[in-house]
């Protein structure tokens, strides 16, 4: 996540972030002719001003792009104009990806939840989950150490019969992870979070290369702003956000790219824990998430990056692919993005730290990699000057300089991480 600096915690140039339309436009691939141009599940119209778009061909996402919308103009006429301005040419066949899975079948998959006193926002997406396009699935809720029943009672009044629901009552998102894969049986478990909704292709897109590659252990995916419009959540995006980009992506330990020297050890390139899928009986070969990672734990964090290291020792593939979409709903204060980042960095050395204590023979590895490593995590949070926009955006004139004092707190996270685990393994003791 490219960082830049700033002397406060709030940076000078606050008047930019300004509120950010987001759009979702769907373009035919031969003549670029408009099908659809729609706000983000639940957004308010398009309208006049900044606006970030997902853009689609016939429903394949392909591109962001951030552009702005004159007074009177029309919305779906501008950003298709910019569209064609900037990625002239390049989407004219389907992608190598696509032709894959042609005819892949989507396997029974089970969709866990982990949930923690957050029903207002629960309900959202679960609607979205339930209206996936995939054959065979169900819907799991697991309810983590709440102290009130609000999250039981929307399950009982509103999604009765329709998914199951699960009370762990030890506190920490890998816990409650673990425990949603006790509660099924399909070969595929995919997860995602609280505060998303997803696209309704999501869980087919998701799911369907471990149809079509047996040895696919692992499948992450897409995951764009919901909402901009807090001048936060438009600082997270332009420095990274969740996003990993519109290539697909085979990580393959067998041949390992040539693009990423320090893997698997750089987890966090792989994909996010509100957006992937395991073949269940390898995650469970591999023991599961670390119940001393995660939210809710000292540990801060650590508990997607650890399992996809795992699968990827254990011999298995991990794919990426942006057809797998979510919209996530960003934090919105200050406070949550210092949070945020301070738990970024510990999550990071809290997830190694889980790999070399359970599984110390892979320290060799490590300590091969880490030289490069340490200077690849100075990098992420160092002082870039000049980065500009929100991923994938061309063109946009909106500078938003990261705080020096977020890039501390990662830094000091990244110090606390090893700390936090082991406060987290004492606990679980």
């Amino acid at each position: 996540m490219p960082r830049t600096a700033s002397t406060s915690a709030r940076p000078t140039s606050r008047s930019l972030l300004r509120d950010v339309s987001v759009a979702d436009l769907d373009l035919d691939r031969e003549d670029g002719v408009v099908l659809s141009l729609t706000p983000a599940p639940g957004g308010p119209p398009v309208r006049a001003g900044a606006v970030y778009a997902l853009v689609r061909l016939r429903g394949r996402p392909v591109a962001t792009l951030l552009t702005t919308v004159p007074a009177g103009a029309d919305p779906a006429d501008v950003l298709t104009t910019a569209f064609r301005a900037r990625y002239d040419g390049p989407y004219a066949q389907p992608p190598v990806h696509a032709t894959l899975l042609n005819g892949a079948v989507p396997p029974r998959t089970t969709v866990v939840v982990a949930t923690r006193e957050r029903a207002d926002r629960l309900g959202r997406a679960l609607d979205s989950l339930l209206a996936q396009d995939h054959p065979d699935f169900r819907v799991v809720v697991v309810d983590n150490a709440p102290v009130t029943s609000a999250t039981r009672e929307l399950v009982d009044r509103d999604y009765a019969g329709r998914l199951t629901y699960v009370l762990e009552p030890v506190p920490g998102l890998a816990v409650a992870h673990n425990r949603g894969v006790a509660a099924t049986d399909s070969p595929v478990v995919a997860f995602t979070d609280d505060d998303v909704v997803a696209d309704p292709r999501w869980l087919s897109a998701l799911t369907a290369p471990f149809a079509a590659d047996p040895r696919t252990g692992c499948v992450t995916g897409l995951i764009l702003p919901a909402r901009l419009t807090t001048p936060a959540q438009v600082l997270l995006e332009s420095h990274g956000g969740f996003t990993k980009g519109f290539t697909p992506r085979l990580y393959d330990p067998a041949a390992p790219p040539a693009d990423e020297p320090l893997f698997p050890f750089t987890a966090g390139n792989f994909g996010s824990g509100a957006n992937m899928a395991f073949r269940a009986s390898a995650l469970r070969a591999v023991g599961g998430f670390d119940p001393a990672t995660g939210t809710g734990t000292p540990a801060r964090g650590g508990d997607d990056l650890y399992a996809f290291v795992r699968i990827l020792t254990a011999g298995h593939r991990l794919r990426y692919t942006p057809d797998a979409l979510v919209w996530h709903h960003h934090r919105e204060t200050w406070q949550d993005l210092r949070n945020q980042a301070y738990g970024y960095g510990a999550g990071l050395t809290a997830y190694l730290t889980a790999v070399l204590c359970r599984h110390p023979a892979l320290l060799p590895a490590l300590l091969a990699k880490l030289p490069r490593g340490l200077a690849h995590a100075r990098a992420i949070t160092a002082h870039r000057p000049g980065e500009t926009g929100v991923p994938g955006a061309h063109g946009t004139d909106s500078h938003h300089p990261w705080p020096r004092t977020l890039s501390r707190l990662e830094r000091r996270g990244m110090l606390y991480g090893p700390l936090g685990y082991a406060k987290a393994r004492r606990c679980r003791r």
